[in-house]
């Protein structure tokens, strides 16, 4: 199975620029194991199981929670089953037809 996630999680409470926040929750997708990608606008992390992936969201949840009265989130899911490795699965399916992508 691959759960593939893409959300955004920050504190509304902190001002204009939140990156200090941010950069704990992205350390720990990064020490979590999981492949992921940072993009502008949130992160993509790819996991097994459904528990695995619902378990990163409430650790960044956790970690931002102690800071701010209000924390802002949004998050979609792609569940497939039988399938694996589709961060870079799927860019691999658009670089065969356009070529590079700019990642």
């Amino acid at each position: 199975m691959s759960v593939l996630i893409e959300f955004a999680m920050f504190p509304t409470d902190k001002g204009e620029s939140v990156s200090q926040y941010v950069s704990q929750v992205i350390k720990m997708i990064r020490e979590s194991g999981f492949p992921y990608q940072l993009t502008a606008m949130g992160t993509i992390f790819e996991t097994q199981e459904m528990n695995e992936a619902l378990s990163v969201i409430q650790k960044a949840y956790d970690i931002l929670s102690p800071h701010s009265q209000r924390i802002y989130s949004t998050v979609k899911f792609d569940i497939r089953k039988n399938t694996q490795n589709r961060i870079e699965g799927k860019i691999q399916s658009i670089e065969k037809i356009i070529g590079k992508t700019n990642h």
